[in-house]
């Protein structure tokens, strides 16, 4: 239930910036447009930055029939806090994707690895530990 009622408060407010093209009552999650109009920022870049804000990043592209998905599924434990935390920080991205699109581009910088080249980690594997001995 509680899960429910976070995922559509979170769709309430950030339907403005972040279009919700099925935009109704939905259940314990909901899908947004995670590019920002006349930016070159894309929905990647937005889950990467929100990194920096301490959130765990969105399902990107998927579902495949929504251009630049967001899929944005807050659980029943999180507080009215920590959701208008998030909504703040997505609120501030957008903002950055029109000021200092490059700082989204190259994000996270407050992790300690930084934007991985996830093509090549797809295509070359590293499945144990590879520190020497």
């Amino acid at each position: 239930m509680h899960a429910v009622l976070n995922a559509n408060y979170l769709r309430v407010k950030l339907k403005d910036l972040f279009p919700v093209p099925y935009d109704r009552t939905c259940m314990h999650e909901f899908v947004c447009q995670g590019r920002i109009a006349g930016t070159a920022v894309h929905a990647l870049d937005v889950s990467k930055r929100l990194m920096d804000f301490g959130f765990h990043p969105p399902t990107n592209y998927f579902p495949l029939i929504v251009p630049e998905a967001l899929m944005i599924e807050p659980t029943e434990t999180e507080s009215r806090q920590t959701l208008d935390a998030f909504v703040a920080a997505m609120r501030r991205i957008a903002e950055e994707a029109v000021k200092e699109p490059e700082k989204l581009r190259s994000a996270p910088h407050a992790t300690p690895v930084r934007r991985l080249d996830e093509v090549k980690a797809a295509r070359e594997l590293v499945l144990g530990d590879r520190t020497p001995g």
